[in-house]
């Protein structure tokens, strides 16, 4: 196993909905994991809205559902502990900023994480949830002195360049502004999955049928596979002071 020692200690990762977690850190946390290391997992909301058939799946039915996806989904990662904010999906962004940023603070006095893994100020698709969670977030660890790492979701100038095109067809992006990637030369973090840890997060995203079933089936397993088998983070306040070093690792074990 590849060391992970750039991800030190104990991790919180705080995202909006079940599935955003697994989707940008999957990979990471279940290292962290398997490194001997806590790792906190918190979901904003239970996702309750994420349908685009809401007769057949009203917000009350999904979000149970959701709940014992993300429960299966997590122990597939190894992650023992998972907790919801018990927030309204689709409407974190409605909520008074200082709000969310007490409720961060609170799991940063709690948990004293080494690491803090969340979105970046794009919210990767632009989601206004996952907007508000970054804020939230970001907005918390400047407060409390900034314990610990923040480090920030981002997504590659070559991966961009190679999945956006797909991002637009599946209807990714909420907004009209489109991330233009972080060249690799300023990525803390690049962790490239493959053999078992790949599957590992392919099984754990599996998990999450709800929200994945529709778009696996419609990709296909080795493209889906590829767009998920890779990591992307930038330490907070990268632009202004870029990393001297980027760490890229590749995991890959058949074991």
């Amino acid at each position: 196993m590849t060391t992970i020692a750039h991800v030190p200690g104990t991790v919180l990762s705080v995202w909006a909905h079940p599935d955003d977690e697994t989707y940008l850190s999957g990979g990471l946390m279940a290292a962290a994991v398997d490194a001997g290391q806590r790792v906190v997992c918190v979901s904003a909301t239970a996702g309750e809205h994420g349908t685009s058939d809401p007769t057949t799946w009203p917000a009350a039915r999904l979000g149970r559902l959701r709940r014992w996806e993300t429960a299966a989904a997590m122990a597939v990662l190894g992650v023992t502990e998972h907790r919801f904010l018990d927030l309204p999906d689709g409407g974190l962004a409605d909520l008074a900023h200082e709000d969310g940023v007490e409720r961060v603070a609170a799991l940063l006095d709690k948990i004293r994480p080494d690491t803090i893994l969340t979105f970046g100020p794009d919210g990767i698709t632009g989601h206004p949830d996952h907007v508000a969670v970054h804020h939230w977030v970001t907005g918390a660890w400047q407060r409390t002195g900034r314990p610990g790492r923040l480090l920030h979701a981002a997504q590659s100038t070559d991966h961009v360049a190679r999945f956006a095109p797909y991002y637009e067809q599946w209807g990714v992006y909420m907004t009209d502004a489109r991330p233009a990637g972080v060249p690799a030369d300023q990525l803390t973090v690049h962790l490239a999955l493959g053999g078992s840890e790949l599957n590992r997060k392919l099984a754990a995203l599996a998990a999450m049928a709800s929200q994945t079933s529709e778009l696996m089936r419609a990709v296909g397993p080795e493209l889906f596979a590829e767009e998920s088998a890779e990591e992307f983070f930038i330490e907070a306040g990268w632009a202004d002071q870029p990393p001297a070093i980027a760490t890229s690792i590749a995991l890959d074990s058949s074991s």
